[in-house]
């Protein structure tokens, strides 16, 4: 691997951890999300709630 795409993937990480703590979803989750989508932060956090709200159980009344 060079030195690029090591730094490629250090980013995606980066990423990766910031959307999960912004949104609740796993790291695994939310790397998956920037695997398909990419770095872009507002795409990124769009996918990543309405993931969230599909995982959601639904309340009981």
């Amino acid at each position: 691997m060079g030195e690029d795409n090591v730094e490629v993937e250090r980013l995606k990480d980066l990423q990766a951890q910031w959307i999960a703590k912004e949104t609740g979803i796993t790291e695994a989750q939310a790397r998956e999300l920037v695997d398909m989508i990419g770095v872009d932060r507002p795409s990124l956090l769009r996918e990543a709630r309405a993931l969230k709200s599909r995982l959601k159980p639904p309340v009981n009344r």
